[in-house]
């Protein structure tokens, strides 16, 4: 409350009316899948084709980059998702097991300068990348000390984590100490330095880089040992003499035989749910708020190059991780997981698959058969998951029409036909188990002819409505939260109404809200009867909101009848 002590004119500003709740994104998907190069630590936002390729292809000759893994499905999905209409989406690379098989590390390596007489070409300190390797490793050398102390801070950066190592050490060849090599606690690299009998003449190092990715990383600055001078000088701009750097070998595409897979080339579920701690996988996507819709269109590629093992145990694992899937947007409550099959079904399988799978969520919705594009590297047609083109739909819906609208009876851009071709009885087996078609029609194109969930409960059929409560929920969680730690009595309870129904009324006036008035199409109650004093005691607001949502046209049925005389 304001004090008035001595007389004067006093200007206050008062609240000066609804406080406006504005509507979320709808329109962001998350992809979960295998790419040829980029950070696998955390999911990473994409806004358009040509930073995807930036950011997870490789670089081949030329300076081309390619974003494709011969067998991978993920950057096709992508490039489906952004051709249907998608404008952002997250991005969380794994990695196949085979990924990394030739000899060079992901390692950035000193070495002793060979211009200088004596010296060796043993690498006097090799900075490795713990576990499955990443394109994105760099070191910067920092808080230099010149000798005889010889220290510096190693500054290692990989995806989007960071650590330093202080106190580095190597050791000439009379065994006098350079710099010292800590490794206690890195979940990132492992330093490895030489030993005192492989190094011999002056210690005058030179970095000499190696990237899986085929880039190498800007030459690092040379190290020198040698009393009154500085241990740290620039090094020249050329690149460092030695072997070239390594490539990223991906795995190849075929199902390989059962007698030559490993346990080393097998591909765990884990890999695809990730951890939410780590901000990866699955899991890492909770980070992501404004995920609206999760693809995994690479789980179906390790099932088809045999990394997920025999036919059972792939099917297992796949249902796992779509479960994962599924879990993981019921959990979040604002997304909904798109479900691809797998290949090569045909209808009777493909209801089969649903039956076993035994899927029951309104949070998930299942699109079948695979899609046949042309694949940019070849030429030839390629049969992919569909999940990322529609994911792409859901999107250009969302902004042409409204989230509201069924994403359904819409053109597949960039398909040129479906792997099976399903008639319309196919369809009628499929579609009440909530299987949502993709089929051709003569002079109407590639369309998606389904728009349901995977629910049993008839209230979350369809997938628009599931969608819309995502939107309206957390809209008004976003537009709300003034209201914490307000006093809670009956004018906050009239200001909770007020910026609701102004915002529902919107909602209605979109055609997102069945019914003549807004009275008919929502209400919204929040008085002394849904806030009793028990309720304030425990320190709660209670509101509640009723919707009635438009549904579908599913089934556009016309009655026609014979009759004689005159119309009315």
């Amino acid at each position: 409350m304001a004090e008035y002590l001595s007389p004067g004119v006093y200007i206050e500003e008062k609240d000066s009316g609804p406080r406006p709740i504005e509507g979320v994104g709808t329109a962001c998907a998350a992809f979960v899948g295998f790419a040829p190069s980029g950070p696998v630590f955390s999911p990473e936002l994409v806004t358009n084709w040509t930073q995807f390729v930036e950011k997870f292809g490789a670089l081949e000759e030329g300076g081309r980059r390619n974003p494709y893994v011969p067998g991978a499905y993920l950057a096709h999905a992508v490039a489906g998702y952004f051709a249907n209409g998608g404008g952002r989406c997250y991005v969380a690379r794994v990695i196949p097991p085979g990924a990394q098989r030739d000899e060079t590390p992901n390692a950035v390596q000193f070495f002793a300068d060979p211009s200088e007489r004596g010296a060796s070409g043993v690498a006097l300190l090799t900075v490795q990348a713990k576990g499955t390797p990443t394109s994105d490793l760099s070191v910067e050398i920092s808080e230099v000390k010149p000798a005889p102390d010889a220290t510096f801070t190693l500054t290692v950066r990989m995806g989007n984590l960071e650590e330093k190592q202080t106190g580095v050490s190597l050791r000439d060849g009379k065994g006098k100490k350079v710099v010292e090599a800590f490794n206690q606690g890195s979940r990132l690299v492992t330093l490895t330095e030489a030993s005192p009998a492989e190094i011999t003449g002056p210690v005058k190092i030179e970095a000499k880089v190696k990237t899986i990715e085929g880039r190498p990383l800007k030459p690092l600055k040379r190290l020198l040992e040698k009393e009154g001078e500085p241990l740290l000088v620039p090094s020249a701009t050329t690149e460092p003499a030695g072997d070239p750097p390594s490539t990223v070998a991906p795995a190849k595409p075929g199902k390989r035989p059962a007698s030559t897979t490993s346990q080393d080339d097998k591909l765990t579920p884990d890999k695809f749910y990730g951890e939410a701690a780590d901000r990866t996988g699955i899991l890492g996507l909770a980070m992501c708020e404004d995920v609206t819709m999760v693809c995994c269109p690479d789980l179906l590629a390790a099932a088809e190059a045999g990394l997920l093992g025999d036919d059972k145990t792939a099917a297992d694992t796949i249902k796992a991780v779509q479960k994962k899937m599924v879990e993981h947007c019921e959990r979040m409550g604002d997304r909904v997981a798109i479900l691809d099959t797998p290949p090569k079904l045909d209808a009777q399988r493909a209801k089969l698959w649903r039956d076993e799978s035994n899927y029951d969520s309104k949070y998930a919705a299942m699109y079948y058969p695979w899609i046949k594009l042309l694949d940019p590297n070849t030429g030839e047609k390629l049969a992919v998951p569909p999940s990322g083109h529609i994911a792409g739909i859901y999107a250009r819906n969302d902004n042409e029409r409204g989230v509201h609208k069924a994403p359904a009876n819409e053109i597949v851009r960039g398909a040129l036909e479906t792997e099976i071709a399903l008639t319309k009885g196919e369809q009628d087996v499929l579609n009440p188990m909530g299987v949502n078609c993709i089929r051709s029609f003569t002079g109407r194109g590639l369309r998606v002819w389904g728009a349901r969930t995977i629910s049993s409960d008839p209230a979350w059929r369809y997938v628009n409505v599931r969608r819309l409560f995502n939107y309206v929920e957390k809209s008004i969680e976003r537009g709300t939260q003034w209201v914490v730690f307000e006093p809670n009595d009956p004018d906050l309870w009239a200001r909770v109404r007020r910026d609701v129904t102004a915002f529902l009324t919107g909602v209605w006036r979109d055609g997102a809200l069945f019914g003549l008035t807004p009275q008919e199409a929502f209400f919204v109650k929040c008085d002394a009867e849904t806030n009793p004093p028990d309720v304030r005691d425990r320190g709660q607001l209670v509101i509640e909101i009723g919707l009635a949502p438009v549904k579908p046209a599913e089934f556009v049925i016309f009655r026609l009848s014979q009759f004689s005389g005159g119309g009315a």
